[in-house]
């Protein structure tokens, strides 16, 4: 039987522990055993309990105390998921080769490790190997998002991680509980955005004529191919859990071998989750 995974990405304050703890509780509530693995090797603190953590391997407070490295907390964080990458079996032989399993990997926020060094996709490429089926799950702080240009800047990090780790991902905004009521209303149209409504509604994206061609061509790669779209995640609504988990249940056919499975929500049911979510918030 197939191993499952989630790699659970983006940038450092994004709440990627807080979503790794969020849905361990949610499928706790459904009779659903999920496990978290930290690789975070700068991890300070986290409220789930980890089944394995990098720390054991290397810790970045050490890599930064070693004269004859002479590393920042950039640097060595690179420096700890290189020595990571060089001991995959470290990781093997913490996960063992239980059928079925489903493991969260709560990972580091440094944003080059999914756009240009190879340490993520290596590792996803490991993952495979051991018989899991990987979705990466790419999160943004909503509250980031709530401006166009903003917006531009999260999605092409989420498009990056998608070109470079070449696997399933479901891109989350996160801290929707955190939003005001206006802003609630705002960002619903971040959630699937048409980019060339979004350009004629913001005139601050081209006050520069220099980089007006270059935002044009952004939006239009985000528009005309259509791979950014992004799913809400607030921690207090459990339906709201439940849709993204169902999404990337879908996107890695978790339990496929009982049943066919599709995501609650879908572009051809306009009316169902999202809308529902969202109205829901604004009456409150």
């Amino acid at each position: 039987m197939p191993r499952y995974a989630q790699l659970v990405m983006g940038p450092a304050g994004s709440g990627k522990s807080t979503y790794c703890y969020n849905m361990v509780q949610h499928c706790e509530a459904l009779n659903r055993s999920v496990q978290v693995v930290n690789l975070d090797p700068a991890a300070e603190h986290f409220d789930y309990d980890a089944m394995a953590d990098i720390r054991e391997l290397i810790e970045v407070d050490d890599v930064m105390e070693d004269d004859s490295l002479k590393f920042g907390p950039n640097g060595g964080l690179v420096f700890c998921m290189e020595y990571f990458a060089n001991n995959f079996g470290w990781l093997e032989e913490c996960l063992g080769h239980v059928e079925d399993d489903y493991i969260l990997f709560d990972c580091p926020g440094q944003i080059e490790l999914y756009t240009h060094l190879p340490v993520m996709r290596q590792l996803a490429e490991q993952l495979q190997q051991w018989e899991f089926r990987v979705c990466g799950v790419f999160l943004v702080d909503s509250q980031f998002m709530v401006e166009s240009f903003k917006f531009i800047s999260g999605a092409m990090a989420a498009l990056s991680a998608m070109v470079s780790l070449e696997i399933p991902q479901v891109n989350v905004m996160t801290k929707m509980d955190l939003l005001n009521k206006k802003a609630k209303v705002e960002i619903e149209k971040y959630l699937d955005p048409d980019m060339y409504s979004m350009l004629e509604d913001s005139t601050d994206l081209l006050k520069s004529k220099r980089f007006q061609k270059l935002t044009k061509a952004i939006c239009g790669l985000i528009d005309d191919y259509s791979m950014v779209r992004f799913l809400p995640f607030d921690r207090s609504d459990e339906e709201s859990v439940n849709i993204v988990l169902q999404h990337i249940d879908f996107a890695i056919q978790y339990g496929e071998d009982l049943e066919f499975k599709e995501p609650k929500e879908t572009k051809e049911d306009n009316s169902s989750a999202f809308d529902e979510y969202f109205q829901d918030r604004v009456d409150e």
